[in-house]
């Protein structure tokens, strides 16, 4: 059981636990792999990492005045639409995530130093619509990261069958293969039998 008060170190630690989940997701994968889109939208490992990056420096760094050292060039006003969410073929995956380990530490630091209420402002956002207090930028963060390794969750499972927050928790039900294709059609059965009966009730 946790009892702990320590509101600043519960949201380090959930947040933290998103950020090792979603680079997880990019172990053992070929350059292709890690950059392949696999949604309608483009959705792809590497482009996640390099747009909650992003994220991370502005909400909590240039937020509260904090900015980073090195440009963004993806996230610039003359930035192409969606520039954030995939990587070029010139952009190596060391880069990426090498700005990414980068972010956390000046997130981590802006987070050590300055309360929970310290009130910052929002760059991009309205003037007189742009303040937001660390904890709610913490807990933007923490979201949206969260959100992102789900779809990372999704991407992994469909380029190679991996699964799972953690390489030594994956944190699903026990089952071979065999018992998982069994729970697929007995899913897939479920669905088409409620469709059938909507249809029937008109």
């Amino acid at each position: 059981m946790t009892t702990s008060s320590d509101a600043k170190a519960d949201l380090h630690r959930y947040l933290q636990t998103a950020r090792e989940a979603l680079l997880w997701k990019l172990e053992g994968l070929s350059e292709y792999h890690i950059r392949r889109p696999l949604t309608p939208t483009g959705t792809n490992l590497l482009g996640l990492v390099k747009h909650v990056a992003g994220v991370e420096l502005g909400y909590l760094g240039a937020t509260f005045g904090r900015p980073a050292e090195e440009p963004l060039p993806w996230l610039g006003d003359d930035a192409e639409t969606n520039a954030d969410m995939w990587a070029t073929a010139d952009e190596s995956r060391q880069s990426i995530v090498g700005l990414y380990r980068r972010a956390w530490s000046h997130a981590d630091a802006t987070l050590e130093a300055l309360p929970l209420d310290t009130i910052g402002k929002v760059p991009w956002w309205p003037a007189g619509r742009d303040e937001m207090t660390l904890h709610h930028a913490v807990v933007r963060v923490l979201t949206e990261t969260h959100r992102h390794a789900g779809h990372a969750d999704i991407v992994r499972e469909l380029i190679d069958g991996d699964v799972g927050e953690r390489k030594d928790r994956d944190s699903m039900a026990p089952g071979d293969p065999a018992w998982w294709e069994s729970y697929r059609n007995r899913l897939e059965r479920a669905a088409r039998q409620a469709d059938d009966r909507s249809a029937a009730q008109g």
